[in-house]
């Protein structure tokens, strides 16, 4: 029975970093737009008269949240998909 080789190995380090690269950059967006939901809501209902300006404030900064997601989408679909053997 033979072992893994080295460009094996590679690969498949690559698609485990490609996971805990989407999984870990998905957590920080997720808890950090559904707090800003939440703090929406609260400044809603508080301030009915401002709820359009408070929603595209809110709105405006989930967008940059989730960039961070985004980032780790990216990092996965090269680690997938660059690969540096040819």
């Amino acid at each position: 029975m033979e072992g893994i080789t080295g460009q094996e190995f590679i690969y498949a380090c690559s698609a485990i970093g490609a996971g805990l690269a989407v999984g870990l950059a998905a957590i920080g967006p997720g808890i950090g737009e559904g707090f800003a939901a939440g703090k929406g809501v609260e400044a809603v209902s508080r301030q009915p008269e401002a709820r359009s300006s408070i929603i595209t404030t809110m709105l405006m900064g989930q967008g940059v949240s989730e960039t961070t997601g985004i980032y780790g989408l990216v990092i996965a679909l090269l680690l997938l998909f660059a690969h540096p053997f040819g």
